[in-house]
């Protein structure tokens, strides 16, 4: 008499990535998925997103990374220089509280982090057509100094995105060791690192509209200005293993409704 056998549930019964994309992900700081997202829901995000930004300029309750630090409703919208930035749209969005787990994006994300996913925080990074702002080269974790500093983003797009219109720029295998930040001197808002860097090595990553990529923490990255006639809608999503700490407090990043976890196994 055969018995069935005993099913390992220490394995996940899925591969989201072949071992070889996520070997090239350990050794390159980042990978290209590609489109991921639907059509349907690219257009129901869409709206939501053209609704946060258009709520957020009229309330001043965004950022423009162009200019700086402000409370100013009419220095931020009359800036010469439009680079946007809504936090934790999962707190002003039902759809886009959904969209963290959806389980194409958080199956990529075990299969990089384990199996075990809470959420940093999620970002809209908006630039306008013709007078969209760079953000500069840097490492995440320039700004956020996590420890242990082993977070992945998943970097998704809402419009065709090409180098003209603001695509994502990554240098591969920076993501080994930390780098040392200045701040921007044309921006508080933002880090700059530029002058490290030799963009020749950079990879760049044209992505259709619902297109993803995956980077670590400590990739440099790089978007430059948009001078086309097309908007850029990007949206990340930082996800950490539970028990990550901030450098800025050594206090542990609790569960919470800001930051919760996205999937647990047992």
């Amino acid at each position: 008499m055969s018995t069935a056998p005993v099913p390992d549930h220490t394995t996940p019964a899925y591969k989201a990535l072949t071992q070889d994309q996520v070997n090239d992900f350990r050794l390159r700081g980042y990978i290209v998925i590609g489109k991921l997202l639907d059509d349907e829901l690219i257009e129901l995000l869409r709206g939501e997103y053209d609704r946060l930004f258009t709520e957020a300029r009229q309330s001043g309750h965004y950022r423009n990374l162009a200019i700086g630090d402000t409370d100013d409703i009419e220095e931020k919208k009359n800036a010469s220089a439009q680079m946007l930035q809504i936090m934790q749209c999962c707190e002003r969005s039902i759809h886009f509280r959904q969209l963290l787990y959806d389980g194409r994006i958080l199956d990529i994300a075990e299969d990089l982090l384990g199996p075990n996913i809470q959420l940093f925080h999620d970002q809209a990074l908006y630039k306008p057509a013709r007078d969209g702002g760079s953000v500069f080269w840097h490492q995440d974790n320039a700004y956020w100094k996590c420890i242990p500093a082993n977070l992945a983003s998943c970097w998704l797009t809402l419009d065709d995105v090409n180098v003209e219109n603001g695509a994502m720029h990554l240098m591969p295998g920076s993501h080994l060791a930390p780098l040392g930040h200045d701040r921007s001197q044309s921006t508080s808002s933002l880090l700059d690192i530029g002058d490290q860097v030799d963009e020749d090595q950079a990879a760049v990553v044209d992505l259709p509209a619902g297109g993803a990529l995956f980077h670590h923490c400590q990739t440099l990255h790089y978007t430059p200005p948009n001078k086309t006639e097309r908007q850029r809608r990007a949206f990340a999503i930082h996800f950490m293993p539970p028990g990550t700490r901030s450098g800025h407090t050594g206090e542990f990043l609790e569960v919470s409704f800001g930051r919760p976890m996205l999937r647990m196994r047992t």
